[in-house]
């Protein structure tokens, strides 16, 4: 008798909403994926959540509601879950187990790989590098994505993070790579209303014939909320490390992820931590951010975008506190932006790019790059403290310079990160537009500006800057 007819048993003696206890197993491990068969033919899936001894706790995709566990069989397969990969996966959208969700045919496997791989090992890591242009001036300028970087977007309830992911999608690119760049699009408990956004938007654009999309809904059951980002990184990992794409792997929403591990953590009876969420939770977040980066003689390379919301909008919550420990910095949306129309409302501020030094500069972005991106921080920060003294003290009590800092911040906001969801502008569109609103402060404000950068680009007309002079 082989193996697998070995592991399948007649012994299920109870079921609880999606969990299965099935008794006298023996060679079960943790993860292995599990097939249930009804006597009618019908086959559920699920995997091994616990082993006690000769019994294991099975935690179903969907719920046992209606199984007859008296007449049904448990098949252990011996392995976890596997997606099928090949080139074709390109342009093609899936459930979050690797299911085909958009009715074409189904992907003819070139192999099957195990969604849970470990991360990448430390010391097979090549530094990120090189910039990767999103077409958002807030982040291209200030909080610069790197190839091969973590970078979160921390957003609250009722904010367009939506759109701003599918922006991303649509316009990111390495310029020096661009035939080889690739999205992976997981979506992480969304409602219908949101995949259908996000599928029109991929389709309409034209970016879904350069990406694959992993839609998992709100209703579709915890479990597979859990494999979702690991089944997308696995597909990310092949067109990556075998295919040699350049693969930005886009992830929203990450609390619901964390909302599906307490779930099942509670099901399992484990002790719970912080906000009822498992210890493990900082290990279990790590488990998928490490699995970004570039590989030393590897041509391609994973950069992630993870997107998600703060409950109460709390930056000390424990997945946002926990992610930012995780990730080389995080982007930060702004309710107050929202709210008076700017989009999309980036308060660069608080954002950090904790590797945006390494990815701009010379033969990279542009020379300038790095005295601008601190001269307009500087600016930005010192504008806002002068509209706060302005509110509090009126206007006329300021100083002349003040009130150039309170215009400048006003058009900081107006023109450089009110871009709207539609706008794509090149690094170069980018930068130009910083140095048109410098030049509405004296020459002598600019103190963190080479003399000789000054001189190259401050008295340049802004027909130049737009390339019509």
């Amino acid at each position: 008798m082989n193996e697998v007819i070995k592991k399948q048993y007649k012994t299920i003696k109870s079921a609880v909403g999606p969990l299965l206890v099935v008794t006298n197993v023996r060679g079960v491990s943790y993860d292995e994926l599990v097939e249930v068969k009804e006597p009618d033919g019908n086959v559920r899936f699920g995997k091994v959540l616990e082993i006690d001894g000769d019994n294991a706790v099975l935690q179903m995709w969907t719920s046992s509601q209606g199984l007859k566990i008296s007449k049904a069989s448990a098949k252990f397969t011996g392995h976890g879950l596997q997606l099928a990969v090949s080139p074709d996966i390109l342009g093609r959208v899936f459930d979050g187990l690797g299911k085909p969700k958009d009715k074409a045919a189904p992907i003819i496997a070139d192999k099957r790989v195990n969604v849970n791989t470990t991360p990448i090992n430390p010391t097979a890591r090549a530094y990120p590098n090189e910039f990767i242009q999103t077409g958002i001036s807030t982040i291209d300028a200030l909080n610069t994505l790197v190839r091969g970087q973590k970078l979160p977007i921390f957003s609250m309830s009722g904010m367009p993070h939506a759109e701003l992911a599918s922006q991303i999608a649509r316009q990111a690119s390495v310029p020096s790579h661009e035939s080889k760049f690739a999205i992976v699009f997981a979506a992480i408990g969304i409602t219908f209303d949101e995949a259908e956004f996000f599928t029109r938007s991929f389709e309409e654009s034209g970016a879904l014939s350069r990406s694959v999309m992993f839609i998992n809904l709100a209703n579709d059951p915890s479990l597979e909320r859990i494999a979702t980002p690991r089944t997308a990184l696995t597909a990310a990992e092949y067109l990556a490390f075998t295919l040699g794409y350049h693969v930005l792997v886009i992830m929203t929403d990450i609390t619901n992820y964390a909302e599906a591990l307490r779930e099942v953590s509670a099901a399992r009876k484990e002790i719970p931590g912080r906000r009822g969420y498992p210890g493990y939770l900082y290990t279990d977040l790590a488990s998928i951010y490490e699995r970004a980066g570039c590989i030393k003689n590897k041509t391609g390379s994973i950069t992630q975008i993870p997107i998600l919301t703060m409950p109460e909008d709390d930056k000390t919550h424990p997945i946002p506190d926990l992610t930012g420990y995780i990730t080389e910095g995080q982007i930060i949306i702004s309710r107050d932006l929202a709210k008076r129309g700017i989009t999309p409302p980036i308060d660069v501020l608080p954002s950090l790019s904790r590797l945006k030094d390494k990815g701009i500069g010379k033969g990279k972005t542009r020379e300038d790059h790095s005295n601008l991106l601190n001269q307009l921080f500087a600016c930005y920060a010192k504008g806002k403290d002068s509209r706060e003294l302005a509110q509090i003290l009126g206007e006329s009590a300021l100083s002349p310079t003040d009130r150039l800092y309170i215009k400048f911040t006003d058009q900081f906001e107006k023109e450089f990160v009110n871009q709207g969801f539609e706008t794509n502008r090149t690094i170069e569109d980018t930068l130009n537009l910083g140095w048109k609103l410098l030049r509405n402060l004296p020459k002598e404000e600019l103190t963190r500006i080479q003399p000789s950068f000054i001189e190259k680009y401050y008295d340049k007309t802004d027909d130049e800057d737009d390339g019509n002079g």
